[in-house]
């Protein structure tokens, strides 16, 4: 009798299982479109350092009463590219459910002089910024903002800002001054950067557990790709992602390749522009649901189906166990156990 008990909850515990991976597989029928078919933008000046900045957000009809609360992300963007360029791409993001922020810093930087060019200081200045747009009667996104959820995205230069921020670094010409990570920082992704010291060296990358994607052109002829996979390697913890836009150049993100004023691609894409931007901001955004929102279907899009649902990326990653793993394992535990209690009892 003792032995088939045991059983009989062994049988249970393996149906759960099976169920579990039923549910699972079904996880391929998700959705990698955007969630918000129009996107509204403006224009405002960042208060903390009098930074023009572009804010784009979703715009459903019900924006105003359907108590939406669209996490922040933070735009930092590639060395002398002007925040225009990132309209494209911006909008897309946008639509899978984020306010997007994308700013002008114009600054000085021997000995170029006064040129576009990301700093850390942007982040706590935005961060300030969305405060008072969320309780400003005549911001557009009003009353619609998550304050407490930043992410960042980042070109170039601007990705190599993102990674030193989110690693609490203060690195020259990335940080004047000092900076200090904000606790709203949750996540960030970054096309066609790495994080390197004055020396040409790699930085580790302490990321306290902040999930980190890097996005790179395999024809990136400015940021290279052994580059991104140092830098990959260099990040400590998981979750994170490589991600590899098949055909793409340094430029892949703006809305046009190599007539920005920053320095040229010597590549040329072998995908089109507007297929480039479109797979990085898809990219992008389903990887901000999965990191600042929990998104379960985009936490699988990421990390496990969309590598062979897309054939113009490749992906490597490393992650902590998805959800419902913990579970699992409490159902073989709890088995085992069942098992061995038998089996005294029938020694007994």
């Amino acid at each position: 009798m003792a032995s088939v008990k045991a059983f009989s909850v062994v049988s249970v515990g393996v149906a759960l299982i099976v169920w579990g991976t039923e549910k699972t597989a079904t996880a391929a029928t998700f959705n990698d479109a955007p969630l918000f078919n129009d996107v509204g933008s403006y224009t405002t000046t960042i208060s903390a350092n009098n930074n023009l900045a572009d804010i784009y957000f979703p715009n459903p009809n019900n924006l105003k009463t359907g108590k939406y609360s669209f996490p922040v992300a933070l735009l930092l963007q590639g060395g002398l590219v002007d925040k225009s360029n990132y309209s494209n791409y911006a909008s897309i993001v946008a639509s899978y459910g984020f306010i997007v922020v994308v700013p002008n810093s114009e600054r000085l930087v021997p000995p170029f002089g006064k040129v576009l060019a990301p700093q850390t200081s942007q982040i706590n200045a935005v961060l300030a910024q969305i405060i008072a747009e969320n309780s400003n009667s005549t911001s557009p996104v009003q009353g619609v903002i998550n304050t407490q959820k930043l992410g960042l995205l980042g070109h170039s230069l601007g990705g190599a800002t993102g990674l030193s921020a989110i690693a609490n670094l203060c690195v020259p010409i990335l940080c004047e001054g000092s900076f200090s990570r904000p606790k709203e920082l949750v996540a960030g992704a970054f096309f066609g950067a790495n994080l390197r010291d004055e020396n040409d060296k790699f930085i580790p990358i302490n990321n306290s557990g902040i999930p980190i994607a890097l996005l790179q052109g395999t024809v990136d002829g400015r940021a290279l790709t052994f580059r991104a996979q140092a830098t990959y390697d260099n990040i400590k913890d998981a979750p994170k992602a490589l991600i590899s836009i098949i055909g793409a150049n340094h430029f892949g993100i703006t809305n046009t390749n190599n007539s920005l004023g920053a320095v040229p691609d010597p590549n040329n894409s072998t995908i089109e522009q507007d297929v480039a931007v479109e797979t990085i901001a898809r990219w992008s955004g389903l990887f901000l649901r999965a990191s600042v929102l929990n998104d379960k279907g985009a936490f699988d899009y990421i990390y496990s189906t969309g590598d062979a649902l897309d054939p113009k990326v490749t992906v490597i990653s490393q992650t902590k166990p998805i959800p419902e793993s913990s579970s699992t394992l409490s159902l073989l535990v709890l088995g085992a156990l069942s098992i061995l209690s038998a089996m005294k009892k029938k020694t007994q």
